[in-house]
């Protein structure tokens, strides 16, 4: 990968410099309190940014958070992202009330060798997103002005052509961080030649959301696995009755064809818990994933379906995640999820939990991160690596 990285830059120096890094702090926050509920991507970026405090850079971090229309909203405020992170790091993290306005630009000023801004929500302004060239480098120069140098450790926005993310690391001399060079490290590893048996297993809640991933994958492992929401339309292309459960009825032509052109490859549920309602106190029994009755959905794979999935896994050698097998969230629909979780991390494989919902999963059921080879922080730039796809922040350090 011809890439630098954050240890060419620590090589030439960076105390007293001004160090920009895109970091990934789109944490879940809880409605009501306005905690954050998940600290995990928070977390991540501190190898990054604990080795640039200790190497005397003045550390300006910028992020997201959510999905704000281009202008402030209270709601989506990095304030408690600041908060966490300084405990986290053990130091104050001085905070700007805006992007790059007066707030940002008195307190990078302010930063004394070793210290930590974060700047307001990225989205907070118009320019982060735009889709128009002139627009985003206009924003990406008053973002560069704050650094001397650039750091992205934000793998979970690397699939999006936004500003800090894209037009930035041609303004500065630019490195990824710890992260992204894991991630691509790791991920690379699923692309070139992994170690086989390579055992993929997919859920959530569409096939439409997955499909570009399943085509690249299917001609590559040995066998995929699928569970969640997205199984119901498989299931109906193999002329099962799906009640009332998730269904893309214009996608299970589709379906229909992978399953014909991959035999025997693609392994579904034999067993789903179906319920009366999306309810968490829901009536709710297993039953043959043949047999769903027609007012009932599906909210979970079976207890023989995680068995068999178990058996499969406990035989790999490469193993990749991404979706939950259930609506995880609530307790009655949470064990299959649990049991295919726990069958990865029992397995003598390397094994990658591919972000967003299966990470948060991991998190949710109080499973052990270091049971597994790898948990990604980026969800949907994952499956866009192993597409294929070039992703525009990558291609950006490459440069």
């Amino acid at each position: 990968m011809s890439i630098r990285n954050l240890d060419d830059l620590l090589a030439e120096g960076v105390s007293g410099r001004r160090v920009l890094v895109r970091a990934d702090l789109n944490v879940p926050l809880d409605k009501q309190t306005g905690e954050i509920t998940d600290d995990g991507r928070i977390r991540a970026v501190l190898p990054t940014l604990g080795a640039l405090v200790q190497a005397g850079a003045k550390v300006v971090v910028c992020s997201h958070l959510g999905r704000p229309k281009g202008a402030p909203d209270p709601q989506f405020s990095l304030r408690p992202v600041a908060g966490r992170l300084g405990e986290l790091l053990g130091a104050p993290v001085h905070f700007a009330t805006d992007t790059v306005g007066d707030s940002a630009r008195a307190t990078v000023a302010g930063l004394a060798d070793g210290q930590v801004a974060l700047l307001e929500n990225l989205r907070f302004n118009p320019g982060e997103t735009s889709k128009d060239a002139a627009e985003r480098g206009a924003f990406a120069d008053q973002l560069a002005a704050f650094g001397e140098a650039y750091v992205d450790d934000a793998f979970g926005a690397v699939h999006r052509k936004h500003a800090s993310v894209f037009d930035v690391p041609a303004r500065l001399p630019h490195v990824a961080g710890r992260l992204v060079l894991r991630e691509v490290q790791v991920l690379g590893k699923l692309t070139g030649e992994p170690e086989r048996p390579y055992v993929v297993v997919l859920g959530g809640s569409k096939v439409s959301d997955k499909l570009a991933v399943i085509e690249a994958l299917l001609p590559k492992v040995d066998r995929l696995l699928i569970g969640g929401g997205m199984c119901f339309t498989f299931l109906k292309a193999q002329g099962h009755e799906v009640g009332t459960s998730l269904l893309e009825e214009e996608m299970v032509q589709t379906c229909r064809n992978l399953l014909e052109r991959a035999p025997g490859k693609i392994m579904l549920p034999v067993d789903v818990v179906a319920a009366d309602a999306f309810a968490p106190d829901a009536a709710h029994d297993t039953v043959p994933a043949d047999g769903i009755p027609s007012h009932r959905l599906g909210l979970d794979v079976g207890p023989r379906t995680v068995a068999g999935f178990a058996a499969v896994i406990s035989q790999a050698k490469t193993v990749f995640w991404n979706g939950p097998m259930g609506v995880f969230e609530m307790a009655a629909f949470a064990a299959g999820t649990r049991g295919v979780a726990e069958a990865i991390t029992k397995a003598d494989a390397f094994s990658v939990v591919g972000g967003g919902d299966s990470a948060a999963a991991v998190r949710a059921l109080g499973l052990d991160d270091s049971a597994f080879g790898h948990i990604s922080t980026g969800g949907g730039a994952s499956l866009e690596y192993l597409e294929g796809k070039t992703l525009p922040g990558i291609a950006a350090l490459e440069n």
